[in-house]
């Protein structure tokens, strides 16, 4: 297959894969505030996404989890050789969720996860020296769990399910590095995908030594995202025969690999505290590259190497219960990014990040509780390239200093029926 000058336009689905270029966890306000560490803790239906096996050691018969949390992220990138610089946008996503658990029987509980873990958006300014490879992305990824949970034993117990995830995302680039209209304005190209569905399943185990101490493992398997008859629109084209397209609206096919994951975790609580620590592994090396088909067959295919590796994140919270309705929670993690050198992309400014968290649950009344959450996200900063964009069949290198951070104030509400 040839390679086209367009070869990283669509890199949009390496970014379905981060909350706006970022990968951000804000599945559950209380685990959030704890570093988001909850495979091990079990306090509210927030068990549905961060380990299905604790479901049913929930004391309440029902347990409906629900929250939202808003991402502001920032990014400033700098060419030190060249003088370029940019930064995007400060845009708000946010993410939510909706957990519930029902307890069937002693042994028996069965549950619900509806969850956004990516859905930001990114926007450089148009035109900026790296619109060749990016000028904005906007996307929404919604997964739906429905869960079982068993008691093998008093102290061990099982869970999973099935998940379905339905997806869209929009992107916009300009072509190549100088191409322009008659009128000198920016060839662009627009990526249009919704509808973007597939399965996965996840698998959980959750065990009690003793009362004070627990010990979880949630496994959730690797999902394809697959693209089927997307819109992929031309415009500013110049009418030449020597231009790449023309201007126009084109359909494509791509495949992305969402990694699997595992993440295992222990929790001890010890009068007024609770102690929590997770360990994440998320097996990035199975996104190589990226290849998307063209439609109709006389546009070339584009090749977009990725070569991702396996990382792992580490993740740690206390809680302390102040008063009889009062938790406080602390929280710190630390996130390796999967991306090598080389292939550092401003449309995924990933590099390794520390999250700084606190929080509180306040209950309103026995049953109803007012979980909030808030975390300072910082990035390394990183001078890195991206070293594999073509251009009229030559290796393009993009290179320059990138910072970044996030903040995420987050709010939600947890019952118990």
């Amino acid at each position: 297959m040839k390679k086209l000058s367009l070869v990283m336009v669509f890199l949009l689905f390496a970014a379905a894969t981060y909350a706006g270029g970022y990968r951000v966890s804000t599945q559950g306000q209380r685990a959030l505030a704890m570093g988001h560490a909850g495979v091990a803790v079990v306090n509210s239906a927030e068990l549905a996404f961060f380990n299905p096996a604790g479901l049913v050691f929930l004391e309440n018969k029902l347990n409906i989890s629900a929250g939202m949390t808003g991402v502001i992220s920032n990014v400033k990138y700098q060419n030190e050789m060249t003088g370029a610089f940019a930064k995007t946008d400060s845009s708000l996503g946010t993410p939510f969720y909706l957990y519930a658990s029902y307890s069937i029987s002693e042994k028996l509980a069965l549950g619900l996860s509806i969850y956004t873990p990516y859905g930001s958006s990114v926007e450089w300014p148009t035109d900026w020296s790296g619109s060749h490879l990016v000028n904005n992305i906007d996307l929404q990824a919604i997964y739906i769990q429905p869960l079982i949970s068993y008691k093998i034993t008093d102290n061990l117990s099982v869970g999973g399910g099935p998940i379905f995830v339905t997806g869209s995302v929009n992107f916009n680039r300009n072509l190549n590095r100088t191409l322009t209209n008659e009128e000198g304005k920016r060839s662009n190209v627009e990526i249009d995908a919704s509808g973007v569905t597939n399965f996965g399943w996840s698998v959980s185990a959750m065990f009690s030594p003793i009362d004070s101490l627990r010990i979880g493992v949630n496994y959730r398997s690797e999902i394809i995202l697959k693209a089927e008859d997307g819109d992929a629109t031309f415009s500013n084209v110049p009418n030449s025969p020597l231009a790449p397209v023309s201007n126009g609206t084109v359909a494509f096919n791509a495949e992305l690999p969402l990694p699997a994951e595992l993440a295992i975790g222990a929790s001890y609580e010890f009068d007024k505290w609770l102690f929590a620590f997770d360990y994440n592994r998320t097996f990035w090396s199975v996104y190589e590259s990226l290849d998307i088909d063209f439609i109709p067959d006389d546009i070339p295919d584009s090749i977009n190497p990725r070569n991702y590796k396996d990382s792992s994140t580490y993740r740690f919270g206390v809680q302390y219960k102040a008063l009889d309705n009062l938790a406080l929670r602390l929280g710190y993690y630390y996130d390796q990014s999967p991306v090598q050198s080389g292939y550092f992309a401003p449309e995924t400014p990933r590099n390794d990040s520390q999250g700084y968290t606190g929080g509180f649950s306040f209950d309103i009344t026995p049953k109803i509780a007012i979980d909030a959450s808030f975390v300072y996200l910082r990035f390394k900063q990183v001078n890195e390239s991206y070293d594999h964009y073509q251009e009229n069949g030559q290796e393009v290198s993009f290179r320059g200093t990138y910072k970044s951070n996030a903040f995420l104030p987050g709010l939600g509400v947890t019952l118990k029926l």
